[in-house]
């Protein structure tokens, strides 16, 4: 198993960056692949970006190509999210998410999730 917590949320302003941070311990790291979805008031959990578990293959949904960006660092057993020219649009609780499998967008497919962090674009 792998407990995930993520951290890096808050508010910010349209146009401003924020990089989230999901920090993993329990089980072998660099096992999982390692996701990051949203979910926002009344809406289902979206798949926003997936890295495999070397960290060589990522995947972005459409929308979110060109702003957001995933990375992992296995010597820190942390997973980030990089989040450029926010919008309000951008505002959800964003989970990590990890699983030994292969990368899909569907939330039901991963296995691990985190608690969740808020993210806020508002002026």
């Amino acid at each position: 198993q792998v407990q995930l917590v993520e951290s890096g949320g808050g508010l910010v302003q349209p146009g401003g960056s924020l990089r989230l941070s999901c920090a993993a311990s329990g089980s072998t790291f660099s096992r999982y692949g390692l996701g990051w979805f949203r979910q926002a008031p009344g809406k289902e959990r979206e798949f926003v970006a997936a890295v495999t578990t070397s960290g060589d293959v990522t995947h972005y949904a459409d929308s979110l190509k060109g702003r957001f960006t995933i990375s992992r660092d296995n010597a820190k057993n942390t997973v980030y999210l990089q989040m450029n020219s926010l919008k309000p649009e951008d505002t959800a609780v964003y989970y990590c998410a990890a699983d030994s499998g292969a990368i899909r967008t569907t939330p039901v497919t991963w296995a691990y999730w985190g608690q969740g962090t808020q993210v806020t674009v508002s002026s």
